[in-house]
C-alpha cells in the first residue's frame, strides 16, 4: 500500500482515495499510479501510525518539499491531515505543500483554512474553471456549483494563514478560460499555475 512516493527529490503522502469530485482530467483515470509510482489506489484508508510509519521509513530529510497529494483530497481525512503536519514539523523544517481542490469547509462542514496556520507552507488549490457553472463541468463536485464559491472563500482564508496559495489549472480548458482564471486570480491576488496535462 503506498502512502509515501517520491518524485524529483520531493515526497508525496497520499493518505485517502476520497474524494468529492469527479474531475475530467483526473489522473485517476489513466491508470493506478502517477510519475512511476506504485499503486495509488490504497488497501484501506490508512490511520496515522501507518502513515507515521511511511515517514519513518524514509529518509525525509533528504527531501526538497514535502506535499500531500495523492489518489484523493487530503482534507477528506482532515484530522489525519493535521495530525500528520504536526509530526512532519516536528521532525524538519522543510517545506509542505498542500495540494486540494478547496472544497475543505464544504467536506467538514466547517471552515477550515485557519486550522493550516503554522502547519502548511503552500497551499495549492485546484481553480479548474472561472466561474460555478464551468467549475461544475469540469470538476464535477458532488455539492454542485455552490462548490465554487465555497472553493473562493477557502483560498481567500488561506492567504490569511498560510505563507503561500497558488490556484492552478490544467491546459485541457481553453485558451480563453485561462485566461478568465488569470483575470480572477490576479484580482484576488493569487499566483495562477498552468499545468500541463498528463495523460
Amino acid at each position: 500500500m503506498t502512502i509515501l512516493y517520491e518524485v524529483n527529490n520531493k515526497a508525496y503522502l497520499n493518505i485517502t482515495n476520497k474524494c468529492p469530485c469527479a474531475c475530467v482530467f483526473c489522473i485517476r483515470n489513466n491508470g493506478d499510479g502517477a510519475y512511476g509510482s506504485d499503486s495509488l489506489w490504497l488497501e484501506h484508508e490508512p490511520n496515522f501510525d501507518e502513515v507515521k510509519a511511511a515517514i519513518d521509513g524514509a529518509d525525509i530529510h533528504k527531501y526538497s518539499e514535502i506535499v500531500f497529494c495523492g489518489y484523493g483530497e487530503p482534507t477528506e481525512k482532515l484530522d489525519l491531515l493535521l495530525k500528520t503536519l504536526d509530526y512532519l514539523k516536528s521532525l524538519c523544517d522543510i517545506s509542505i505543500r498542500i495540494n486540494t481542490n478547496g472544497l475543505s469547509d464544504l467536506i467538514n462542514n466547517k471552515s477550515t483554512a485557519q486550522l493550516l496556520k503554522n502547519r502548511a507552507d503552500i497551499v495549492s488549490i485546484s481553480l479548474n474553471a472561472s466561474n460555478p457553472e464551468e467549475y461544475a463541468k469540469v470538476s464535477n463536485p458532488c455539492f454542485g456549483e455552490k462548490s465554487f464559491d465555497a472553493l473562493l472563500k477557502f483560498a481567500e482564508g488561506c492567504k490569511k494563514t498560510v505563507p503561500k496559495v497558488i490556484f492552478t489549472v490544467v491546459d485541457v480548458i481553453s485558451e480563453e478560460e485561462i485566461e478568465r482564471c488569470k483575470i480572477l486570480s490576479d484580482k484576488m491576488g493569487i499566483q495562477l499555475r498552468v499545468r500541463k496535462y498528463d495523460s
